[in-house]
């Protein structure tokens, strides 16, 4: 399903944004070393509680998962890049970290994910890696505006990938959002210019480039979740949900309080 919002919904698609960006925004700043996993989560719970919203990983049992997913929010360090259960593992120095937030408030989604490295130590590799998502999102949010195709948004993204060096995994990648989580269009971190739908105004999308250091190959975790690279190299993961409106696209998920 494709599901395109009428201007009067957009200003709930912002409130939800914001919140998102607010609370990971909150979270970054909280989960420093000596952080455990389970504690984000806690927080991540009271906060989503505290605002009236609704979480979209609790519930969520999707093909690819084992069961519900269980917990408020993704967090994934080091080698794991998508779908990070938390559990009982408490942060270094050096950790990279990645937190993937989704939330539900006046029946409108957002989706947002940041990584970023806990204490101090700032290991090159990582860096790039957070680095060269944090460009191909910005790239493909570039491209995004009325008429253009997915395509040329994922072409964008995969050519700040490619270019970076790294291999690009096509298994999971952006999509669609709206009154649920995941929707189409599928938003693939590489592709062809001017392939795939037509985007409009009203449509709202999860961009979300995310690589792994020297592969392109996943492998599943003991937890049925959490997804890892083949080779246990570093990983990150970029994401923001953003409008399609009529001037070119507008991101949501955009945090209001101060940067940590």
């Amino acid at each position: 399903m494709i599901e395109i919002l009428n201007p009067a919904q957009l200003p709930q698609a912002r409130e939800t944004g914001a919140l998102v960006g607010d609370i990971l925004q909150s979270l970054k700043s909280r989960s420093v070393v000596g952080t455990n996993l389970q504690d984000i989560n806690r927080w991540a719970q009271s906060m989503i509680v505290e605002a009236g919203a609704l979480s979209c990983y609790v519930d969520y049992a999707p093909s690819f998962g084992r069961g519900p997913f269980g917990h408020y929010i993704c967090t994934s360090v080091n080698d794991a890049v998508l779908h990070g259960r938390p559990y009982d593992y408490t942060l270094v120095d050096g950790d990279l970290l990645t937190l993937d937030l989704a939330i539900s408030k006046g029946g409108i989604v957002a989706d947002s994910a940041i990584s970023y490295i806990v204490g101090d130590s700032r290991p090159s590799e990582s860096t790039a890696l957070i680095e060269a998502t944090e460009r191909a999102l910005d790239a493909g949010i570039a491209a995004a505006r009325p008429g253009a195709r997915i395509g040329d948004i994922s072409h964008a993204i995969g050519t700040i990938l490619h270019e970076a060096g790294y291999s690009i995994n096509v298994e999971f990648g952006g999509h669609g959002v709206g009154s649920t989580m995941h929707q189409d269009p599928h938003v693939a971190n590489t592709g062809r210019p001017g392939r795939g739908y037509t985007l409009r105004p009203g449509l709202l999308l999860a961009l979300e480039p995310w690589v792994m250091a020297d592969t392109a190959q996943l492998v599943t975790d003991a937890d049925g979740w959490t997804l890892r690279s083949a080779t246990g190299c570093r990983t990150a993961h970029s994401e923001h949900t953003i409008a399609i409106t009529d001037d070119g696209a507008e991101i949501l998920t955009l945090s209001k309080r101060p940067a940590a």
